[in-house]
């Protein structure tokens, strides 16, 4: 079966981020209840007039941008045509002829190295609303009517099921770094139907397009069930004609929706009803000059200040564990994402919260990474005081002396250390001749001593220096 060739283009739609929907002024606003954010527009009553949300052209071309595509300056709306209870107007306000970017491209990292991923074009339309089916009665939601979108049409580049998901996972991230959209999958604001087709030859066979894919880690799961479905049918002689699958993701596999007899006709034309937009050179380098810190620019920093690639890579993907360490920029990093990623993660989960939820302030983290640094507390302490922390208005050194904790003295170490030695003459024997396990009985010794309040690395460094005497 490996003489077949897999081949795979994805269409991803995001909501924007914007406070109001693409052509009216109802509220952008996931969560409401039914039919609460809509007015007459959204509705589409006869005889309403849609406006252009400047902000969700801005949004729109911060998209291209990232994501490298060649601007249309001059481009207009148009008119796409079909029937739908979804769609009351009987049509969606999309752009067909002068979409906002093409011809850009994303670059992914595979096990086969680096591989450029190229988009087709990248447009702004509206949403259409949620439609909810219940055993016996089907509800509509115009909630998401006129939610501003872009959608992101890539050539048919990915070869794989690793490249489908390794290119999502690339376009999340640098849609959430440019805030053009939250890309909350479990919340519909990141949508993906993946197109699969696979051939002995570089004559593509008819594709299948799967729809209603929940995650990104599942979209990999629809592809590698679509090209081991796909080969099995023409390894039995079958043809079939270009269709429409679900995916299940119970059963991970996908199910018939429907057989593409014709190509769809949308009939699409201009709309009357909205202006050609122009788009200045100044609204351009504004947005381009605008653009937050990108994800790759963030990674170079952490990876400069020592933090490890796992725990890079971790930071990139929490957001708001990026944001957080993006407001200090002269603590220890390294200490600062241990923190972040490992017993404050921990609390979070565990209460539910979320930092902004907590009483750490920024001024109450940056004293504990940087006593952390400096050997004034050690890891123990840092658990024991760190319900206190996240809980307390108290700043770190009243909490230190509300737990009775105190910095030791280098002197104070020093004589502990020695008197660790004197009274342990056969493990100091067995570290000069060679037995490297002694040291670890002696800075259990030591830390027993000082009940966990010393900074094991001075500990470590200054018995070993008592030891080579």
């Amino acid at each position: 079966m490996s003489n077949y060739k897999t081949t795979v283009g994805i269409e991803v739609h995001a909501e924007l981020k914007t406070k109001t929907k693409m052509f009216s002024g109802s509220a952008n606003h996931y969560g409401k209840m039914a039919n609460t954010c809509t007015n007459v527009v959204d509705l589409g009553y006869p005889g309403t007039l849609p406006t252009i949300n400047e902000e969700a052209i801005r949004l729109g071309l911060r998209a291209a941008l990232v994501l490298n595509c060649t601007i249309n300056k001059h481009m207009h709306f148009d008119r796409k045509n079909y029937f739908y209870p979804d769609n009351p107007k009987n049509y969606q306000i999309t752009q067909n002829r002068t979409p906002i970017g093409v011809n850009g491209y994303v670059l992914i990292e595979t096990s086969k190295g680096p591989k450029k991923i190229r988009i087709h074009d990248i447009h702004v339309e509206e949403d259409t609303c949620k439609s909810i089916h219940n055993e016996s009665i089907s509800l509509l939601d115009f909630n998401r009517a006129g939610v501003p979108l872009v959608e992101i049409v890539t050539e048919a580049d990915m070869e794989s099921d690793e490249e489908a998901v390794k290119y999502l996972e690339k376009l999340r991230e640098l849609l959430l770094y440019a805030d053009v959209s939250d890309c909350k999958i479990e919340e519909g604001s990141m949508r993906c139907d993946c197109n699969v087709s696979v051939s002995k030859t570089d004559k593509l066979n008819p594709k299948v397009e799967v729809k209603n894919i929940g995650s990104i880690s599942n979209v990999g799961e629809a592809v590698r069930y679509e090209v081991e479905r796909q080969i099995a049918l023409y390894e039995k002689g079958e043809v079939f004609k270009e269709q429409t699958r679900r995916f299940d993701d119970k059963t991970m596999s996908t199910i018939l929706m429907r057989v593409k007899e014709t190509g769809n006709d949308y009939r699409y034309f201009p709309e009357p009803d909205i202006p050609f937009i122009d788009l200045t050179d100044e609204f351009i380098k504004n947005t381009k000059d605008n653009l937050p810190m990108s994800s790759d620019e963030r990674r170079k920093i952490y990876i400069n200040a020592g933090i490890n690639e796992v725990n890079v890579e971790k930071i990139i993907q929490n957001r708001n564990v990026s944001d957080y360490l993006s407001k200090f920029d002269d603590i220890n990093l390294v200490i600062a994402s241990n923190l972040l990623l490992g017993d404050i993660a921990a609390y979070l989960n565990k209460m539910e919260m979320e930092l902004d939820d907590t009483k750490l302030t920024n001024d109450k983290f940056k004293d504990v990474v940087n006593y952390l640094d400096k050997g004034k507390i050690n890891s123990k302490i840092f658990k024991e005081i760190l319900d206190d922390l996240m809980e307390t208005d108290d700043n770190l050194d009243t909490i230190l002396d509300n737990h009775s904790i105190k910095e030791m003295g280098e002197d104070e170490l020093v004589s502990i250390i020695n008197d660790v030695l004197e009274n342990n003459k056969q493990s100091v024997d067995d570290y000069k001749n060679g037995n490297s396990r002694a040291i670890k009985y002696l800075m259990g010794q030591i830390m027993k001593e000082t009940r966990g309040n010393a900074n094991p690395s001075f500990v470590n460094q200054k018995l070993i220096e008592l030891l080579e005497k």
